[in-house]
């Protein structure tokens, strides 16, 4: 995990120091756990997999930038961060980028176009990230 990274990220204003808060921690995780939980007990449609797993990832994403003492209000920077905070790879912190700009999409112009290989990528990466988070020190 490279810390001086996420420093130079917050000297450019790319995100913010603010404390870390064990609680906050716990409650993303807690989050993204129950998501991905939801997603392997209810038959649910693509769209709605899609939804609980992007929702899963970012609270998870935004964990990892929490424990390191940084947040950040963008999204996108959020997802980008996991290379800094976990030690993401660049092709899993593609999938995502890309998941990320689907549900802009979604959310903005009411069109969902998810491929199924796609959708597993992001449920399996989103599944091994909540792994990472959980075999992190307590804050």
């Amino acid at each position: 995990m490279t810390t001086e990274q996420l420093n130079n990220l917050a000297k450019i204003g790319e995100i913010h120091p603010e404390s870390a808060d064990a609680s906050e921690f716990d409650g993303l995780v807690k989050s993204a756990r129950d998501r991905l939980q939801d997603i392997s007990q209810n038959k649910l449609s693509d769209a709605g997999q899609f939804d609980l797993a992007y929702n899963a990832a970012h609270a998870l994403a935004l964990a990892a930038l929490r424990w390191h003492g940084f947040r950040s209000t963008n999204r996108y920077q959020v997802f980008q961060c996991l290379i800094h905070t976990v030690s993401l790879s660049a092709e899993k912190t593609q999938i995502f980028s890309q998941c990320h700009r689907l549900r802009n999409v979604a959310e903005y112009e009411w069109h969902l176009e998810i491929e199924e290989s796609l959708l597993n990528e992001l449920i399996k990466h989103t599944n091994e990230l909540l792994k990472t988070l959980e075999a992190l020190e307590a804050i």
